[in-house]
């Protein structure tokens, strides 16, 4: 007998895709299998960019990253950067909504939702928090471990450590899956609420730390689609949903240094020395041991790399001549970690016209003078740097005379809103999402895929249940990841904000659209404790 009844359920899976779940058999994911086959599914468009960080507050806001605002891993200050967190989204979410019309909601493991909102119901945050993140209500978090036993955002090791075999890992990867549905299941009792929302993202990981290797990735669909069916037989949905953030597929082209290009272009200034180019990998161990750290700063001897680096000595050209007599393997062993990001060379971004911050941005940012604190292009020329660039990386080809690019544009045609200004000024889209951009400045234009499966643009939805029409998808038959949130407030018959990009995805019954306040910003208590956590971070040496 159900302990609960949810009106809607939404089960989100990273990087979920039909052409995933069609290549696994029907008994590895049943469940999965019979929201598709006996209610309806259809591939779901992403957005620009297709990465998790931005994708996932799309998904549950409904608005574009010009609207809400996060537009990667990481966000700006200047030229320097800071880890995206719950507080950079600048939208409400769907549960947030729901709350203005007394709909109690469970979330759990939702991307960037640290720090929660506060709501009748129950928010555990996941991805890109700390391992111990702050939860509503408070003490939440101790509850739930003392509950269903231990409880992890984080695999318990590092990619880059050796001490664990593949079979461990494994395990890992199923017990952090398996905690996601336990977590869920006693919370949904806990709440009773009418909306659900669950997440899984090691579908996503698995493929870009194993590579693809497809006994692992069915071990990792076998265990979602266990805890899914758990969790459709203990809370009894009306309704269910799946969707994802974007879809998976091979890259079996080229990695395309971005600026590399743009520096034989005479857009992009190099330096040596430095903190590296922009990225949340620095800040992941931290994030991992339970640190609420946002910001990195070298330590000493990654300060000496960089020095070194100035005087010609990079860890780029060191490996280069380790590889030579056979001991790259044992120089990657003993490094310091981020030794490459301070000891190579690096884009200068208070010199250079124009570059690429990070390659999850799918784009390219014009250094505007009035905008970025030592702008060089005047906002006269704007407009023609702008098509330049748009110009030469359209014309871009691989060695085997294929075009890189699918897409070169203005941000105009993907980005819109408040916050339009945190996006790249150019949008540069792979060819068939099969080039592999990159940021860094390491020699030559191309060079084999640093990841041989990453993101596509088709993610998935489906529906089955309580008020779905599964010949409405003919309707819409390629919806947008826009149109989730309004789709899933519909269907608990509650209108959806006229800020929403999406629309109703016509296997429900269209709630219609109403005003809601505006986001507010950042309350009082968020700043200090972000203060609080800067201050903790200057007595450990990470603020200089």
């Amino acid at each position: 007998m159900a302990e609960t009844n949810l009106d809607v359920l939404l089960v989100g899976i990273d990087a979920g895709c039909l052409p995933v779940f069609d290549r696994l058999c029907d008994d590895d994911i049943p469940n999965i299998r019979s929201i598709c086959d006996d209610g309806v599914a259809a591939p779901l468009e992403s957005q620009m960019p297709p990465w998790t960080p931005s994708a996932w507050p799309s998904l549950y806001t409904g608005v574009n990253p010009g609207k809400h605002g996060v537009c990667g891993f990481v966000t700006y200050d200047g030229y320097d950067f800071h880890v995206v967190t719950g507080n950079d989204v600048e939208e409400h979410s769907i549960w947030s909504l729901l709350d203005d019309h007394g709909v109690t909601s469970v979330v759990v493991n939702v991307p960037v939702t640290h720090p929660p909102e506060e709501i009748d119901g129950a928010v555990l945050p996941g991805f890109i928090g700390p391992e111990d993140p702050r939860c509503h209500p408070e003490g939440l978090l101790d509850d739930v471990r003392d509950a269903i036993g231990e409880y992890r955002v984080y695999p318990t090791y590092s990619r880059e450590d050796s001490d664990y075999t593949d079979a461990q890992k494994m395990e890992e990867y199923t017990d952090l899956v398996r905690m996601r549905g336990e977590a869920f299941r006693y919370l949904a009792d806990e709440n009773d609420p009418e909306f659900g929302f669950v997440q899984f993202q090691k579908p996503d990981t698995v493929f870009h730390e194993f590579e693809g290797d497809w006994n692992k990735v069915t071990t990792v669909y076998q265990e979602t689609d266990r805890q899914i069916g758990k969790i459709l037989d203990e809370c009894d949905p009306d309704t269910v949903m799946i969707a994802s953030d974007h879809g998976m597929g091979p890259y079996d082209e080229y990695e395309f240094r971005v600026n590399e290009f743009l520096r034989d272009e005479g857009f992009v200034k190099a330096t040596r020395g430095g903190k590296g180019m922009p990225s949340w990998n620095p800040i992941q161990e931290e994030l991992r041991e339970g640190k609420e750290t946002t910001t990195w700063e070298p330590n000493t001897v990654e300060r000496m790399a960089a020095t070194a680096a100035k005087f010609g000595f990079t860890a780029h050209r060191i490996r280069t001549a380790l590889e030579k007599v056979g001991l790259a393997d044992v120089a990657r062993q003993y490094a310091p970690k981020n030794v490459a990001r301070t000891g190579n060379e690096q884009v200068d971004f208070e010199n250079s016209t124009a570059y690429m911050r990070a390659r999850t941005e799918l784009g390219v940012r014009i250094n505007l003078e009035g905008r970025e604190p030592e702008g060089v292009v005047p906002p006269e020329k704007y407009d023609d740097v702008r098509e330049a660039l748009i110009e030469r990386l359209s014309g871009v080809q691989t060695p085997d005379g294929d075009p890189v690019f699918q897409e070169v544009a203005p941000r105009k045609k993907y980005f819109h809103g408040k916050n339009v200004e945190n996006a790249p000024d150019v949008v540069t889209i792979p060819n068939d999402m099969g080039q592999f951009l990159s940021a860094q400045l390491l020699g030559d234009y191309f060079a084999p895929p640093n990841e041989p499966w990453n993101h596509k643009l088709d993610g998935v939805f489906a529906a089955k249940g309580e008020g779905v029409d599964p010949d409405g998808i003919e309707e819409r038959p390629h919806p947008h990841l826009f149109d989730v949130a309004p789709t899933v407030m519909s269907a608990l018959g509650i209108p959806y904000s006229d800020r929403m990009d999406g629309e109703v995805i016509p296997v429900v019954e269209d709630a219609g659209v109403t005003s809601y306040p505006e986001h507010d910003e950042m309350d009082d208590a968020a700043v200090e404790e972000e203060e609080e956590v800067e201050e903790r971070l200057a007595d450990l040496g990470y603020m200089q």
